[in-house]
């Protein structure tokens, strides 16, 4: 078997302060959306985004701050995971009670609010949802030029980066115009107009990133901070973690990556899962396994829910969501349980009687369709029942589409006669509806 090589992770730019010193500098930039987290968790904001005139009045008595400064607070408090709308009801978040003891949960914390800079800071108006979406899409150039330099860098500098990203940004859409190209004077309307509205984006892209605590800003030029520097470089380190699959999944699909999967050991399993998310948003990934998730394959559902693990708290709000669509109702119950903080083996506590049936027929369904006849008779020790007779009973009452399937395969595959027989009797009457 040959090995693949891979590229090697970029090492931390030199003179990054370690963890705890990030930390301290990121819990420092969210202090008032931490202590605005506190008061709205504590029952004293109803949910709502943006936060409502009164909530607004009532934050900045109580917590001494100016309305703006509560807004902004809020906003960055939701956007760091700090605080989570249910409905009207505003709830800490899980990183809000980790915020004093984690100082990774403190990190993750600021680099989904560093992620989310460009709705922090609010886009120019007056200008084209594409144009700024270009310049997003073009800042992570701007932020490498800034690393590389390891100091400050001028402003006209990065707005030649960014007018050539945004250039190339076109021609990898073909939006190149058709005919000879008219001519027109330096600093007309055909040239002046595009670079001075690059200027405009330049500016919004460097404020926004400098309200989240990613860079300093100077008379014309800016810094990387070294919690940006450190931003950059996990960047840098997602993308190398991409180029690292050992067992190629990167371009497949959720469903065909979950497939490949399917045999290896959760070590090298977690691996794959994270070349592959590494390689996607976090909203289209989310997305993509969670469709998987809904199909008819027990086996890939449950394996899109272990890759859902890896993502973690970008996936919670939309794990929350899909609570109510029973198939999937006790896997997310159980990512919720974990993600929260409880033992695996404790986790099965959450689910109803009911909800573990559905579940213990959902993993049968997946060891009858992939796994070996073994597995499936010592699946029955897993069933909460105890006993065959109660299992048998609950099964036929619980409404799984795959149970006769499941009870078909579990006969054929046990050893005790009698036991088999009546696993046969028990799908007969699923099937025809029987008692």
């Amino acid at each position: 078997m040959t090995t693949r090589r891979t590229r090697p992770a970029p090492r931390p730019p030199e003179g990054t302060p370690p963890p705890a010193e990030l930390a301290r500098q990121a819990r420092a930039v969210l202090a008032h959306a931490v202590r605005i987290a506190h008061w709205a968790a504590d029952g004293a904001s109803p949910g709502a985004a943006p936060l409502a005139t009164q909530a607004l009045e009532r934050a900045a008595a109580a917590l001494e701050l100016s309305p703006a400064q509560i807004q902004t607070g809020w906003d960055r408090a939701r956007l760091a995971g700090l605080i989570e709308l249910h409905g009207d009801t505003a709830r800490p978040g899980w990183r809000l009670r980790a915020w004093d003891r984690d100082d990774s949960a403190v990190l993750r914390g600021w680099v989904a609010l560093f992620d989310a800079w460009s709705l922090v800071h609010a886009a120019p108006e007056g200008i084209e949802a594409t144009a700024v979406a270009e310049a997003v899409e073009a800042v992570p150039q701007v932020l490498s030029l800034l690393q590389l330099s390891a100091g400050p860098v001028t402003v006209p500098a990065l707005l030649d980066l960014l007018g050539q990203r945004v250039a190339e940004l076109h021609e990898e859409r073909c939006e190149v115009p058709y005919g000879p190209p008219q001519q027109s004077a330096p600093g007309s309307p055909a040239t002046g107009q595009p670079e001075d509205l690059n200027a405009l984006l330049l500016d919004w892209a460097l404020e926004g990133l400098a309200a989240v605590g990613a860079l300093t800003l100077g008379a014309g030029h800016a810094t990387l901070t070294p919690l940006g520097n450190w931003a950059v470089w996990v960047k840098l380190e997602q993308i190398c973690v991409a180029a690292q699959s050992p067992a190629g999944n990167i371009e497949q699909s959720a469903a065909d990556m979950l497939l490949g999967c399917a045999r290896l050991t959760p070590g090298p399993a977690r691996v794959e899962y994270r070349a592959w998310l590494a390689a996607r948003t976090v909203g289209s990934a989310v997305t993509e396994l969670l469709a998987v998730a809904r199909g008819e394959d027990a086996l890939l559902r449950g394996l899109a829910f272990e890759a859902l693990r890896v993502v973690g708290a970008p996936a919670e709000p939309v794990v929350r969501t899909v609570v109510s669509e029973p198939p999937l109702r006790p896997y997310a119950l159980l990512w919720l349980a974990e993600y929260e903080g409880a033992d695996p083996d404790d986790a099965q506590d959450v689910l109803s009687r009911e909800e573990a049936t559905w579940l213990w027929i959902d993993t049968a369904a997946a060891v009858a369709d992939h796994g070996e006849t073994g597995l499936l008779v010592r699946h029955l020790d897993s069933a909460v029942q105890g006993t065959v007779p109660a299992l048998l009973d609950e099964v036929r009452a619980v409404g799984h589409p795959r149970t006769v399937q499941v009870l078909v395969a579990l006969a054929a595959a046990h050893p005790d006669p009698a036991l088999a027989k009546a696993v046969r009797r028990a799908a007969f009457q699923v099937h025809t509806g029987g008692a």
